[in-house]
Formats: structure tokens, sequence, C-alpha cells
């Protein structure tokens, strides 16, 4: 295996990511890749449970403060309000999303639909075909973000 350091600047931190340099997602010659997207919230284990619950997946928790479910494509970070303290005012603020739709691709929509209504969560959306061929199910986790799992229907979604 061919590993190199990916650096990202976030937040006007440099950020060293140790990498596989053949995986096919990580571009060979870009600069930045998506690694992941955060949460943060003011209760970490259930936001975490539930996560675990409705993706199967079990979560990877770093410290008390911390935890990700990582995938093939990305991972799905989770954080308490202490890991975004330094940012003072500009700090994100728990359970108050109302612009970012947090998505994973599934195999069959239908059949997590009954593993997501087990889990309690809101459903926003039951099962539907959208107009671009996406089979979806929205609905929103504990602190009120909203989740799509969806799975393309034609071979052009």
């Amino acid at each position: 295996m061919i590993y190199r350091v990916v650096r990202l600047n976030v937040l006007g931190l440099s950020v060293a990511r140790r990498t596989v340099g053949d995986h096919p997602l990580i571009p060979k010659d870009g600069p930045v890749y998506f690694a992941s997207i955060r949460i943060i919230t003011d209760d970490l284990e259930r936001l975490t449970s539930f996560y675990e619950s409705v993706t199967r997946q079990p979560a990877q928790r770093a410290t008390e403060d911390f935890a990700q479910i990582v995938t093939t494509s990305a991972s799905l970070a989770i954080g308490s309000r202490r890991t975004v303290g330094m940012l003072g005012d500009g700090a994100p603020q728990p359970a108050s999303n109302n612009s970012v739709i947090v998505e994973f691709r599934v195999d069959d929509v239908d059949a997590e639909f009954d593993n997501v209504r087990q889990q309690g969560a809101d459903i926003v959306l039951e099962p539907t075909t959208m107009p671009w061929g996406n089979r979806s199910l929205l609905f929103r986790d504990p602190d009120g973000n909203l989740v799509n799992f969806f799975a393309p229907t034609a071979p052009s979604a």
C-alpha cells in the first residue's frame, strides 16, 4: 500500500490526514477531498446511538466528546459542543440546522424504512421515487437534522 499525507485547511487550521494513496475516492493530484460532515450536539451518546441504529454501523468513539461512523466514501462525525468551543460566538449551535441534509446511499430504501421507523425517527417523507430517479426516505434525527436515505432507481439517477 502507498500512504500519503493530505493537508487540509479547516477553519484556518492546517490538518494533515494519512490516507491510502491508491484509494479510488481520493484524488491523487487534487488539493482536497470530502472526508466528513460533523454534527454538533448536546447529547453525544443519544445522537451516536441513533445513527448506529439507523445505519447499522458501529461508531468509533475517540473521546467522550467525539464519535464517527466511517463508511467507504466519507464519515459522519458527531461532536459535543466542547469540540467547537474555541470558535466562540462563531461556533455551530446544536439542534439548529435548517439548511443541510445528511444523505446516505442505501441498497433498499423500502427495507430501511422499517428500521428507521422502529428507531422512533420523525418521518418527513415516506419512501418516494423522486422526479430525478432516486427513491428517498427523509426523516429527522433526535436533534432535528434532516436525513435522507436514498437509492438510485435508474442509471441516470
